[in-house]
């Protein structure tokens, strides 16, 4: 194991985090949009996006020092990454009234995303303060390292 090895661990969790976050940022600025893909000729509207997140698997080297008998089989994690950014499907649009809106139907209705702003903030906090968390990590990982160098002073 690496002395950064800390860092890169908190360093892949930061990028996930922020990943998250832009996507949740991008449910936010289409809550109102009722064409953002065409299917089959007719538009549809926005869907919900959501991340999906997964440890990162060892290296090579990591493996290789299992086998050699330095470092543990449990040894520690190695981070994290995004593994897929899915379209919710489960959550049905919203049916809004509206005749006077150019993408409603014949009885007046219109679909709106399956974008709940609520869910979208708290789903923001969480991730805002997974990411402060992790900012923490590094900066303490970092300050450790530091004072691990002056010890040779």
């Amino acid at each position: 194991m690496s002395i950064f090895h800390g860092m890169n661990t908190t360093a892949s969790a930061l990028t996930a985090q922020r990943l998250r976050m832009d996507v949740i940022s991008s449910n936010m600025a289409n809550v109102d949009t009722t064409r953002s893909k065409l299917v089959d000729g007719e538009w549809q509207a926005y869907r919900r996006k959501t991340v999906t997140l997964q440890p990162l698997e060892g290296k090579f080297s990591n493996f290789l020092n299992v086998a050699m008998g330095t470092a543990k089989k449990d040894s520690l994690g190695h981070g994290v990454k995004v593994s897929k950014i899915n379209e919710d499907t489960e959550t049905p649009f919203k049916m809004v009234y509206d005749p006077t809106h150019i993408d409603a139907n014949e009885e007046g209705y219109v679909e709106m995303p399956n974008v709940d702003p609520l869910k979208e903030m708290v789903d923001l906090i969480s991730a805002t303060r997974s990411y402060e968390a992790n900012v923490t990590v590094f900066n303490a990982n970092k300050a450790m390292l530091s004072k691990a160098l002056e010890i040779g002073k």
